[in-house]
């Protein structure tokens, strides 16, 4: 959260986590110096809960926008052949906080050259699925319009770039639903494993976001949103505290000997998704 500058985001985590019981002391300790820090560095992106109005982050969204905007414009007039050194450093530079970064200042550029350089890219080249999202992220935001075929998951998949999610409250509801599960059983049995299974959750969803397995998530009933919930607190719970006590994780989420199947292959897909991604880090 702290290298992706999302520190409103890690205040309310460390709020949360200090509010938890049953740690060691001198975890307490370090989540509250971090905090203070957080607080006292960025006072503006701290959230206590007291903005009574919407209208207050509303206009501090527009007003880090405004700055990416005006930022990107000043380095265009500084270098006019900035845009093509930022669709480098997308294209043919590993995947790294820097390569977002590029990508949202691309979101402020003008140039009809950078929808087809991103697109033919997208279409023509094997791209990491979290940075297949990611591009598809920027087209929209740059009004970008119609379909790009694209590997997904193994199989061509084509997605209409006015669809694509530009936060997590524009996914379907039943990916919000496979998290309420989760929350209500962690509430209970493990706290902390909600806001870990939030993260993995939402890069998983950007990583199979348009393929078959995306499809049959959305087409499936509550059974399927169980398994998956499931799959989801099982791979968390068994990366927090390195042991796999599966038969208590399905008895949890009521999933029955039949179920057991689609179980570990939800189960497997979120595990190949995480060792993919430390692979590539």
């Amino acid at each position: 959260m702290l290298e992706s500058e999302r520190y409103g985001e890690a205040m309310e985590l460390l709020r949360f986590l200090l509010q938890c019981q049953g740690q060691e002391e001198r975890h307490y300790e370090e989540w509250q110096s971090l905090l203070e820090w957080l607080e006292a560095a960025f006072p503006y992106a701290a959230h206590n809960g007291d903005d009574n109005s919407e209208n207050s982050t509303g206009e501090q969204d527009l007003k880090e926008e405004d700055m990416a905007r005006i930022l990107a414009k000043s380095k265009l007039e500084e270098d006019a052949d900035y845009p093509n050194k930022l669709l480098h450093k997308v294209m043919h530079e590993p995947l790294s906080e820097a390569t977002i970064l590029a990508l949202e200042q691309l979101s402020y550029l003008e140039g009809g050259h950078i929808d087809e350089s991103l697109t033919g890219w997208l279409e023509q080249t094997a791209v990491h699925p979290l940075l297949q999202f990611r591009t598809l992220q920027t087209l929209r935001r740059r009004g970008a319009q119609g379909t790009v075929g694209l590997l997904r998951s193994g199989e061509l998949s084509y997605i209409e770039i006015e669809t694509v999610p530009l936060a997590n409250e524009e996914f379907p509801p039943q990916v919000t639903q496979v998290l309420e599960r989760v929350a209500e059983q962690a509430e209970v049995h493990e706290p902390t494993l909600y806001y870990f299974a939030q993260e993995l959750w939402g890069q998983f969803m950007m990583s199979i976001y348009g393929s078959d397995e995306y499809r049959k998530l959305l087409e499936g009933e509550d059974a399927q949103l169980d398994i998956w919930a499931g799959a989801l607190h099982q791979m968390v719970s068994e990366s927090l505290n390195g042991t796999r006590q599966e038969e208590e994780t399905r008895a949890m989420y009521g999933i029955t000997g039949s179920m057991r199947f689609q179980f570990e292959g939800a189960y497997r897909s979120l595990k190949g998704f995480v060792k993919s991604s430390l692979l590539d880090k």
